[in-house]
């Protein structure tokens, strides 16, 4: 999973802490102040210098395409609560955001209901059955690319299942009505902006692989801005899911679809393989920074705990930096660097190997990451690594939120890994697959 966008939560929060003038030396100038610059964008590109920030009463929802957001806000006008809302969003995103938005990948959602009740919910992806250990090695030893391209990329999807969970679980409106949004945007289409044909032609050499490029590349040039975009396919894999939940998906005509791609392109998914797919219920890591309650993933998921650790050490502090000044980057630098050796070290799915999630995201242990930290030097990783290893006992992506009227939120992460996957088109399904074995180490 790529892009991860927690660092800038994390700068947020810290620079909302800390609104104290930046305070110098006596004698020291600070840098003189540059003219105010007024931004210039692309002709067609969807966003306007000057734009205000949107202010909304009764909900919100904030994702990387606009129509997509649109999809959530009509959901909640039509009664629908903030998980029908992020379930319409994560729906319409597969039609307006292929390159990262998805049916053919996985995702994480953290639920906090007004009520009081939370959850996690991992839908990530699994090796199918037929996965071996050193699938990815040629014959000489060396890793090939086939874990990033091509069939034999692709874990078994677990998108449509989340959703589906998510939706029944904690949604007041049928998941028919909450499609519905996505499936217009499947069946009337939709005028393609600047962005997302900028997307098509510079991933164009990988679309152009496979099936995928008759739809995105017609006559061999990549859609251009302006034109509409149709996906029949979709709409009709996305209608069969509205009627039979996630058996529509992970049975029946689209899951043959699935395995009938993978036969053709030298995979190993089966049938099988999307007929066991769950996902999983988690329970969310809970965590407090300067009186903040913080609500976020669990492992499999390295997201929570990283960003939990970081907030504790920065909250060893008693007041932070100013903000912009060299001691805020190097507390704020210093302590994702220590949080981050841990997430590679010790951070796992727990249904292979222990995970300490409750030391790393303990106070106690924070206080003692927090420690190494020197007040004028950065720290090399390598010693950094040996340094918290005495401590120790014994890698394209899109998020959106949506909190509405009630008070419910929803925080949701949906991937196919890299920009448009593995490059797999399922045809007669109208779908990319992901490429997120190649998260799994390859030798």
């Amino acid at each position: 999973m790529r892009h991860s966008r927690f660092a800038l939560l994390a700068i947020a929060l810290a620079a909302a802490c800390h609104p104290k003038p930046n305070a110098r030396p006596l004698g020291v100038a600070g840098p003189a102040i540059p003219a105010r610059v007024t931004p210039t964008f692309p002709s067609g590109w969807p966003f306007h210098a000057g734009a205000k920030a949107s202010f909304a009463e009764h909900g919100m929802v904030s994702s990387n395409e606009e129509k997509a957001s649109l999809a959530g806000v009509e959901i909640m006008r039509r009664g629908g609560n903030a998980v029908d809302a992020a379930v319409a969003v994560g729906f319409a995103l597969a039609v307006t955001y292929p390159e990262a938005g998805n049916l053919g990948g996985g995702g994480y959602m953290v639920i906090r209901m007004a009520d009081g009740r939370t959850a996690a919910l991992d839908y990530r992806e699994v090796a199918p059955l037929a996965a071996t250990r050193n699938m990815y090695v040629d014959s000489a030893g060396k890793v090939t690319d086939r874990s990033l391209i091509g069939h034999l990329a692709s874990g078994v999807p677990g998108a449509v299942a989340g959703l589906v969970a998510a939706q029944k679980r904690f949604g007041v409106l049928s998941l028919a009505e909450v499609m519905a949004p996505a499936i217009r945007l499947a069946e009337d289409g939709f005028v393609v902006d600047s962005a997302l044909a900028h997307s098509f032609a510079r991933d164009a050499d990988l679309i152009a692989r496979f099936a995928g490029g008759a739809v995105f590349l017609p006559g061999g040039s990549p859609l251009r801005a302006g034109a509409t975009l149709r996906q029949p396919d979709l709409a009709r894999t996305l209608r069969a899911i509205a009627s039979k939940g996630a058996n529509g998906f992970y049975r029946g005509a689209v899951a043959d679809s699935v395995a009938a791609e993978m036969r053709r392109g030298g995979g190993i998914m089966t049938a099988e393989d999307l007929r066991r797919y769950r996902p999983i219920w988690r329970d969310a890591i809970r965590s407090t920074y300067r009186g903040y309650t913080l609500f976020t993933m669990p492992p499999s998921s390295s997201g929570g705990v990283t960003i939990t650790e970081t907030l504790n050490i920065l909250e060893t502090v008693p007041a932070l930096p100013p903000f912009g000044s060299a001691e805020y980057f190097h507390l704020l630098g210093s302590a994702y660097q220590r949080a981050f050796v841990d997430r590679n070290a010790a951070l796992a799915d727990p249904a292979f190997a222990p995970v300490p999630t409750a030391k790393l995201t303990s106070k106690e242990y924070a206080r003692a990451v927090a420690a190494t930290i020197g007040d004028h030097r950065a720290t090399p990783t390598a010693v950094i690594e040996a340094k918290l290893r005495a401590l120790r006992e014994g890698n394209e992506t899109t998020h959106y939120s949506v909190v509405d009227a009630s008070g419910n939120a929803v925080a949701t992460t949906t991937t196919l890994n890299g920009l448009f996957g593995s490059g797999v088109w399922v045809r007669g399904a109208g779908f990319f697959m992901n490429n997120e074995m190649d998260d799994f180490t390859s030798r």
